[in-house]
């Protein structure tokens, strides 16, 4: 088993990945299509940032130096289960 984050982990988290090119003329970013990832490398395949800085490569500039990129890991919040707005907490921060 791979140590750190996987694939799937990230998926199941509900994680997004954003990757940053730090290339001077550059400096694009694009979030990572992390079931496209999963299809071709494998839902066990290491996620952690020096497992996937080293296969990017920037669509803009054609970048593949693995140390001008940067990676984001964050929850994605279009994802993740939301508190319902029935809940108690709703009316007692409204001062009911």
């Amino acid at each position: 088993m791979a140590k750190g984050w996987t694939i799937q982990g990230l998926i199941d988290g509900t994680m997004k990945v954003t990757a940053y090119c730090h290339n001077p003329r550059c400096h694009h970013h694009q979030l990572l299509d992390l079931e496209a990832l999963k299809r071709k490398l494998g839902p066990d395949a290491p996620a952690m940032e020096w497992d996937l800085r080293a296969r990017l490569r920037c669509r803009k500039c054609g970048n593949d130096d693995a140390r001008l990129f940067g990676l984001i890991y964050a929850p994605d919040y279009d994802k993740a289960p939301r508190m319902p707005l029935s809940s108690p907490y709703v009316g007692a921060k409204r001062g009911r």
